[in-house]
C-alpha cells in the first residue's frame, strides 16, 4: 500500500513538473554581459559627458539640501547618471527564473503563459508573466565607494514583484482595481496620439511622458496584466510588459521617482510613472552590449536573432535608472 501511494506522489510531482513546462537560463556575466556605455550620458554641474539620449530633466549646477542640525543645509554640485539597478524577467513558465540559471523558484496554481492564444476576429494574444528584481550592479560590484554617487541602496538581490501571486496580472478586469483611469482612454483617440510616443521614443530614446497610457510602438500600458494583443515577438511584448511592470510597481507604491529635481536630495513616492527616469538592455537570451532602449522604441532593428526555439523563449532585461542628486 505504502509503494502505491509513493507511485502516486511520484507521478503527480511528474504531471506537475511537465505541466510547469520548460526553464531556461543561465547566470548573465556582469562584465561582458551587460551594456556599461549605458552608463553615460553623465551631467556634473551642468557639463554633459558621454553620448547617448538623455531626460531634459537637469539639476541645478550648484544645488543645496537639507542636513540635520547644525549644519541644515548643505551644499553640493548637481549631477544626473544612469545606474543598472534592475532585471525585469518576462516568461512563460510560472516562477521560473532565468537569470537565476533556469531556476524554478517555486510553485504556484496558476495560469501558464503563452504565445499562441487564438480569439475569434483578433490578432494573437501572448501572456507572460513578469518578475521584477532589485539587482544594483554597481554596488555589488564596488565600483564605486560607499556614499558616492548619492546611492541609497546597499548591494542586495530581492524580488519586488513576481506576478505569479498578484491575481490581477492574469485578469484584464481585475487590472481594473489599481488603474481604473485605463476606461478613459481605451478609444480610437487617446490610440492615436500614441503616434507621437512612438516617434519620440524610437528617434530619441524616450517617450513622451505626458502620454503616460501609451508604450510607444508596443501599444498601450493599459491593462496592467500580462495579457497582450498583437504579439509580434518576444523582445517587442518583454518591453511592453516590462514597461507595465514598472508602471504597476508605481502605482503601487514599491517604486519611486529618483531622476527628477524634486527628487534630487531624497526619492519622491511616484504614482504616475516617468518614462524618461528608465532604459533597458537585454541580457537574455542574448545581450545587447553597445545601447539601451526606452519604454516603447522600436524593436524591429534589433529583435532579429534574440528570440530563438525552446531555449531563447523567455526574455531577461537589465533596467538602468536615472538618477539625479546633489553631490556634495
Amino acid at each position: 500500500m505504502k509503494r502505491f501511494i509513493w507511485l502516486l506522489v511520484g507521478i503527480f510531482i511528474s504531471a506537475v513538473a511537465s505541466a510547469a513546462g520548460p526553464c531556461n537560463g543561465k547566470f548573465p556575466n556582469p562584465i561582458s554581459d551587460v551594456c556599461w556605455n549605458c552608463f553615460f550620458p553623465i551631467s556634473i554641474a551642468g557639463a554633459k559627458i558621454g553620448a547617448g539620449f538623455d531626460d531634459s530633466n537637469y539639476p541645478p549646477p550648484i544645488c543645496t539640501c537639507p542636513a540635520p542640525p547644525p549644519i541644515f543645509v548643505r551644499v553640493g554640485i548637481g549631477m544626473t547618471y544612469w545606474s543598472p539597478d534592475r532585471i525585469v524577467e518576462v516568461v512563460r513558465t510560472p516562477m521560473c527564473s532565468p537569470t537565476l540559471n533556469g531556476t524554478v523558484l517555486g510553485t504556484v496554481p496558476v495560469t501558464r503563459g503563452t504565445t499562441t492564444r487564438k480569439v475569434p476576429g483578433k490578432a494573437p494574444m501572448a501572456m507572460y508573466h513578469a518578475h521584477w528584481m532589485q539587482m544594483p550592479l554597481i554596488q555589488q560590484l564596488q565600483l564605486v565607494a560607499e556614499g558616492e554617487l548619492c546611492l541609497k541602496e546597499d548591494g542586495s538581490m530581492d524580488f519586488a514583484l513576481l506576478t505569479e501571486v498578484d491575481p490581477l496580472w492574469v485578469d484584464d478586469e481585475l487590472a481594473f482595481v489599481i488603474a481604473p483611469e485605463s476606461i478613459l482612454f481605451a478609444n480610437v483617440v487617446a490610440n492615436v496620439a500614441c503616434a507621437a510616443d512612438s516617434i519620440k521614443a524610437s528617434t530619441k530614446g524616450l517617450g513622451v511622458d505626458t502620454l503616460f497610457w501609451c508604450s510607444g510602438t508596443h501599444g498601450s500600458v493599459y491593462p496592467l496584466s500580462g495579457w497582450r494583443q498583437y504579439h509580434k515577438g518576444l523582445l517587442d511584448s518583454a518591453m511592453n510588459l516590462a514597461h507595465r511592470a514598472a508602471f504597476t510597481l508605481h502605482r503601487t507604491g514599491l517604486l519611486w521617482d529618483v531622476s527628477t529635481v524634486g527628487a534630487m536630495c531624497a526619492d519622491k513616492p511616484q504614482l504616475m510613472m516617468r518614462k524618461g527616469q528608465y532604459k533597458m538592455a537585454m541580457l537574455l537570451p542574448k545581450p545587447t552590449t553597445t545601447r539601451a532602449y526606452g519604454f516603447g522604441a522600436a524593436t524591429d532593428l534589433f529583435e532579429a536573432g534574440k528570440e530563438t526555439p525552446y531555449k531563447g523563449e523567455d526574455a531577461a532585461l537589465m533596467v538602468w535608472r536615472r538618477h539625479t542628486c546633489c553631490v556634495w
